[in-house]
């Protein structure tokens, strides 16, 4: 049973975030949980997780699975659940660090935290896992938009983000996220790695990496690997295999129709399914002025 009482969020900013939506997506979630026939949670594209901490305070899951295809993402989750507290000592240095300096100065510390981070990315040392967690949530809450983008060496390339007052170490909000971790096995691996444990008691959410709903609003740098439309219909027959298991299956992705009515990629791929359309705000472009209300899809098979 949970003993936390605090509302947990998430401790990475994550572009895509599921945390606006949680209202609509909860109105869609399968009547199973309620009943108490879940015992077992899948989500198989991770990031930010914030669908994952809310179900955990509102439903005792006997075991949640989660999986993340990022490895330096992944192991922030494996450190924060197994390391806590000497990941809270280096967070809190890293926060005096960064408010001891002057404003000039603290472009510069993020440049130099960034090639730091970077180096670990390019040696893909085992060691300093701590540090190497600390500093991705340090870039996370100080550079540009929290975008978590690396370029084709992978190596983590976002601009430094000028805010006034980040918050590098909310100490409270990790433990209660490490408390939540403590009975989820964290894995660095595919979405298909789902269909191992997932059956009939299961419910599975996909939020994979978005569909571009245009040219220009294309967001491929996640990782070094591509998320196209052949790997969406990938992902279709896994959502399939799971169906057949009578496991419960949720998926989250951009809506085409937004930019062109006449596209009906995911209506045609997920026919069979129900589709409902959510209401989301883009969050993430450039321009304050475009970042206006659209639709976005939520795919089940209940």
């Amino acid at each position: 049973m949970i003993t936390t009482t605090r509302q947990v969020r998430p401790f990475l900013k994550w572009a895509g975030g599921k945390g606006q939506l949680i209202d609509q997506i909860a109105l869609h979630l399968p009547p199973a949980l309620k009943t108490g026939r879940i015992k077992k949670y899948f989500e198989p594209f991770l990031g930010g997780g914030a669908l994952f901490f809310w179900l955990s305070e509102q439903y005792d899951f006997e075991s949640a699975y989660l999986y993340e295809i990022n490895p330096a993402v992944n192991l922030c989750y494996q450190v924060i659940q197994k390391n806590i507290g000497k990941l809270i000592k280096e967070l809190n240095q890293l926060e005096l660090e960064y408010f001891s300096a002057s404003e000039k100065s603290k472009e510069k510390l993020y440049y130099d935290k960034r090639e730091e981070f970077n180096v670990f990315l390019r040696r893909k040392a085992s060691n300093s896992v701590v540090r190497r967690t600390a500093l991705l949530i340090f870039l996370n809450k100080t550079c540009f938009n929290g975008l978590y983008r690396v370029n084709s060496q992978g190596e983590f390339n976002v601009p430094f983000g000028w805010y006034k007052n980040p918050t590098i170490c909310n100490e409270d909000n990790l433990y209660a996220v490490s408390e939540l971790l403590q009975k989820a096995e964290i894995s660095c691996g595919d979405f298909s790695q789902c269909l191992e444990y997932a059956d009939n008691e299961s419910f599975v959410y996909f939020d994979p990496p978005y569909r571009p709903i245009s040219t220009t609003a294309s967001f491929t740098s996640y990782s070094k690997d591509i998320f196209d439309d052949q790997e969406q219909k990938r992902l279709r027959k896994v959502y399939g295999e799971l169906d057949k298991k009578d496991a419960f299956v949720m998926l989250s992705n951009s809506d085409p129709k937004n930019i062109n009515p006449d596209d009906n990629f995911f209506d045609d791929l997920y026919r069979g399914h129900r589709i409902e359309r959510l209401n989301a705000r883009r969050l993430i472009n450039c321009n304050a002025e475009r970042r206006g209300v659209i639709t976005e899809i939520l795919v089940m098979n209940y």
